[in-house]
């Protein structure tokens, strides 16, 4: 069996102001702070004789594979997104990078934020556009019914709020 992979499909290409911030943020952290101490710490490492038993230097050469790859990722993706920086007119509706309120008829409220596929959380309420859930939830209005899949049972949801953020 080979090592080959197909490559995974390409993600939607928007992304929200703070995302943008994060990822240009993460990009100069990358290449102006860990890359030069990490490329300090492999030059004195180089320095002390026979690589071939040297961990500090091979873990960071790895590490400095790492973050080149990295850094490559991010210049590419941040070139070709398109920052979605103004609110819909129609704010009633679910667009890109609105936050969107949920409840069920037991009164359990959900509540998510429709991002990026480069700045999704679950934990903080962020998902991807791509995602199931943001599929059912874009073109939404207020008072709408969502069924969503949730475990291995469907709920119906009812979109209860929907905002957006300056």
């Amino acid at each position: 069996m080979g090592r080959y992979r197909p490559p995974r499909p390409r993600g939607s290409r928007y992304i929200t102001p703070e995302g943008a911030r994060r990822m240009r943020a993460e990009l100069k952290h990358l290449w102006e702070e860990e890359r030069p101490r990490v490329t300090n710490a492999v030059s004195e490492a180089a320095k002390l004789g026979d690589r071939s038993e040297n961990a500090d230097y091979i873990y960071g050469k790895k590490r400095l594979r790492e973050i080149d790859s990295r850094v490559r990722f991010l210049t590419k993706r941040l070139e070709e997104v398109t920052v979605v920086d103004r609110i819909p007119e129609d704010r009633e509706k679910v667009f890109f990078g609105a936050w969107v309120s949920l409840e069920d008829e037991d009164g359990n409220a959900l509540t998510y934020r429709i991002v990026g596929p480069d700045e999704f959380d679950v934990k903080q309420g962020l998902i991807s556009m791509d995602s199931p859930v943001a599929r059912r939830l874009l073109g939404r209005r207020l008072d709408d019914e969502v069924d969503l899949k949730i475990g291995e049972s469907w709920i119906t949801y009812y979109v209860i709020d929907i905002r957006y953020e300056e």
